[in-house]
């Protein structure tokens, strides 16, 4: 007979620990795609380029001081020198074509491509950056793409709200689902929480093993769910490799310790929530619930 209550013990153990696994992959899932989706916009935003167009009078020493003093701003990410012949050669590579062949010159400009940092990425900031810029003679234009930057970080904010607000909703649920698969392990054994009350047990002594008990469950669920998590993103990048920007190192330690902190933290407390309502009940109320 005690080998039997054995396993059925283990048995419910197991049922717990996947049922909250579940959940906690589900709410580890949304959290890593808020966080992927904030590197992804980060990753699009420091893929947009000034364009600094060079006068053709510019000189090897021109350019040199105008990129060291671009290199040492806050707001630049990389800086890159583009000359005319490389970009003749670029253009008759793609084209098939010289153009200097029946123009008899080589009609491309010079230019320097600042990528920014992305929070620096929009038209506020851009505007300073390129009236300081344009005080280089050297400097004959500077554009950039301005209708593309303003559509990027306004799609960003919009799916930003979207997701955190589809990130507090599974909260919620998974709050809900998890507190009723505690509250069932607890109600199958709220006869011996009255027993133990009975024969003069504190409600703290009382609370301990099966406090314990749901730590243990809230550990191997979160376990679980991290697990599941990093086989889906290694299938992923084996899959697609070139995402894997998006999963950086601070990325996925956030969503492993908010899993396993919303496990541990959401066992023990549906837990003691649960253990106190059975011992404030009456014997003849546990008949009826």
């Amino acid at each position: 007979m005690k080998q039997k209550k054995k396993r059925a013990i283990d048995v419910q153990f197991v049922t717990a620990c996947i049922s909250t696994a579940l959940v906690l992959l589900l709410l580890g899932t949304v959290t890593l795609v808020v966080l992927s989706a904030n590197s992804l916009s980060q990753h699009v935003r420091e893929n947009l380029e000034l364009s600094l167009l060079l006068n053709d009078n510019t000189t090897t020493d021109d350019v040199e001081r105008i990129v060291k003093y671009v290199k040492t701003k806050n707001y630049t990410k990389e800086v890159k020198y583009i000359s005319k012949e490389q970009i003749l050669a670029e253009q008759t590579s793609s084209m098939g074509l010289d153009p200097t062949e029946f123009l008899g010159y080589n009609p491309y400009t010079a230019s320097i491509e600042v990528k920014l940092k992305a929070d620096y990425a929009n038209t506020d900031s851009i505007i300073p950056i390129k009236g300081k810029l344009m005080r280089f003679n050297q400097i004959r234009e500077i554009s950039y793409p301005s209708e593309l930057m303003n559509n990027v970080n306004d799609n960003i904010r919009k799916i930003s709200i979207i997701l955190l607000a589809l990130a507090v909703t599974l909260s919620f649920i998974s709050f809900a689902l998890i507190n009723n698969t505690i509250r069932l392990t607890i109600y199958s054994q709220r006869f011996l929480l009255h027993t133990m009350k009975l024969v003069g047990a504190s409600w703290g002594f009382i609370r301990r093993p099966f406090i314990l008990r749901n730590l243990g469950i809230g550990i191997t669920s979160g376990i679980l769910a991290n697990g599941m998590i990093a086989a889906g993103i290694y299938f992923l990048l084996r899959y697609e490799p070139q995402i894997s920007y998006l999963f950086t190192i601070p990325t996925l330690s956030i969503v492993a310790a908010s899993v396993m902190v919303f496990g541990i933290l959401i066992t023990i407390f549906c837990a003691y929530i649960s253990i106190n309502r059975f011992l404030r009940m009456k014997a003849g109320d546990l008949y009826y619930i």
